[in-house]
């Protein structure tokens, strides 16, 4: 398998569902803005999101796939297929009790995750009746997510990586027509993501079926391999929960914040969730199977090859990314959201967000790469010992910048505490041995530095005589598009200048 032509499938379904996700923030910024019933629906649809990272592509992944792998390389079909059914059926019972006890204590929840609603009865009322809604989306979204680790151990990435793309599509749906029919309107939006989660596992059903994997549920307690994703669970839901529990803070701080605050924080989020999915998430979507099938055949030598790889590639594709973002904050938000009831005010406190993210992509994104590295040798604890470090730094970076920055603040502690996990992992894998840099990493580095430079001396001339908030969405998606050609132009022609080719960075297994 060539492992960039799959990070190439997987970036490019990823590009779908994300442009498809832009597609629906614009449609939701438009209708409703950044105002009380956006605030409320994004806390509600926070927590669900939690929790799914938490038995979904978190957690459960990084116990359930590394088992996996070895059942697939090392045991028969048979003993792989029973693996699969009582793992499935164990986790949708922990769903069912979790939904149901979700549902009937959304009050408490919400009194919880974001207490400065109950200053506004009509806020914190809309946020308990969204989240009763959105709640049974869990059930849906984690089995999705084992069915997608289950497709990825089998290198059938696309479909997992499609399968985004019908959330966006229903709430794209639900936006647009359903909306008048609810009251509030904003309810729509909380259908759809129920209706959505339904979607995503519907789809990928007949591929696990066409593998000979489709789950039958069932549950066996005395089942060894069950026991030791159980087992490797209990570290990994622990080390998730801290990274989730960092966002929830900041969604406490925030919920304390001039209404707004929140939906700021969630379309600057937005933003930042483009590349990190696009290159982050999918480059661990494809290292995370592939290291864990190093590991159990032990070829160390070619374990620290692909981190190698998985690094250079990060670097860069990431770094310009983060210039990029940075430099045309106010270009992509008015592009994207200054529609309808999103101002300009709006425009401006987003972006503030936006910039202040952008200093930790890279840490973001590096954390997808290197987490994987402990995650394939059934190691999960050195990952939660490194996330609890991050917890208590970010919270300190939290009370340093909030009260100078406010909501901004909240976004640069996330995104430093990001480059600290990234800086301590990267350290543990050099010190244990595991990863060993290949040879040429300080020309990559300088040849890299000269393209960002550049890139970023282009862009930012061309945003500064550029005007964005009083011209036509025609106009404005004219400019950002030739401001990212150009950008990207100069970007890679350097590149290429400098000794770069992309048959340099592909790589089978």
């Amino acid at each position: 398998m060539n492992l960039l032509k799959a990070l190439a499938t997987v970036s490019g379904m990823t590009l779908l569902s994300r442009i498809l996700g832009f597609v629906r923030d614009t449609v939701i910024a438009r209708a409703f803005g950044a105002g009380l019933m956006t605030d409320a629906f994004f806390v509600a649809f926070k927590i669900p999101n939690l929790l799914r990272r938490l038995f979904a592509e978190g957690a459960f992944s990084q116990a359930f796939v590394p088992i996996l792998a070895e059942y697939k390389n090392r045991r028969t079909h048979e003993e792989t297929r029973l693996l699969v059914d009582h793992v499935s059926g164990l986790l949708a019972v922990a769903l069912f009790v979790v939904t149901l006890i979700g549902v009937i204590a959304a009050a408490p929840i919400i009194y919880i995750s974001a207490p400065g609603f109950y200053a506004s009865p009509e806020k914190r009322d809309l946020a308990i009746q969204l989240l009763r809604i959105i709640f049974p989306y869990i059930f849906f979204i984690s089995l999705t997510a084992l069915a997608g680790g289950i497709l990825n151990t089998y290198s059938r990435f696309s479909v997992p990586a499609f399968t985004p793309v019908l959330l966006n599509l229903s709430f794209i749906g639900f936006a647009l027509w359903a909306a008048p029919h609810f009251d509030p309107p904003v309810i729509a939006l909380g259908w759809a993501v129920l209706v959505g989660g339904l979607l995503q596992l519907a789809f990928q059903l007949p591929f696990l079926y066409k593998l000979g994997l489709l789950p039958r549920l069932r549950v066996a307690f005395r089942d060894s391999g069950v026991w030791r994703v159980v087992r490797q669970m209990g570290p990994a839901v622990f080390g998730v929960s801290i990274g989730q529990i960092s966002l929830l803070i900041n969604t406490i701080f925030a919920s304390f914040l001039v209404t707004g605050s929140v939906s700021w924080l969630y379309y600057a989020d937005r933003l930042m969730e483009f590349p990190t999915g696009m290159l982050g998430v999918a480059l661990g979507t494809i290292l995370l199977p592939s290291l864990s099938r190093r590991h159990a055949e032990s070829s160390p030598e070619e374990y620290s090859h692909l981190l190698d790889w998985g690094m250079r590639l990060t670097l860069l594709l990431a770094v310009p990314a983060a210039v990029a973002l940075a430099i045309l904050a106010v270009p992509l938000v008015s592009t994207l959201f200054h529609y309808g009831q999103f101002t300009d005010a709006d425009v401006f406190y987003t972006r503030n967000a936006v910039v202040a993210y952008s200093a930790g992509l890279v840490g973001l994104i590096l954390v997808k790469v290197l987490a994987p590295g402990f995650y394939a040798r059934q190691d999960i604890r050195t990952p939660v010992k490194c996330a609890v470090v991050t917890l208590f730094a970010t919270q300190a970076l939290n009370l340093a910048f909030i009260w100078p920055l406010a909501h901004a603040g909240l976004a640069l502690a996330i995104a430093l505490g990001a480059c600290l996990n990234a800086g301590m992992l990267y350290v543990l894998l050099r010190r244990r041995g595991i990863y060993r840099p290949a040879p040429g990493w300080a020309q990559f580095l300088w040849k890299l530095a000269v393209a960002v430079v550049a890139m970023g001396a282009i862009l930012a001339a061309g945003t500064h005589y550029t005007e964005w908030l009083r011209v036509s969405p025609l106009v404005r998606v004219t400019q950002l598009a030739v401001l990212i050609a150009v950008g990207a132009a100069v970007y890679l022609g350097l590149l290429l200048a400098l000794g770069f080719r992309l048959r340099d960075y592909a790589k089978r297994v």
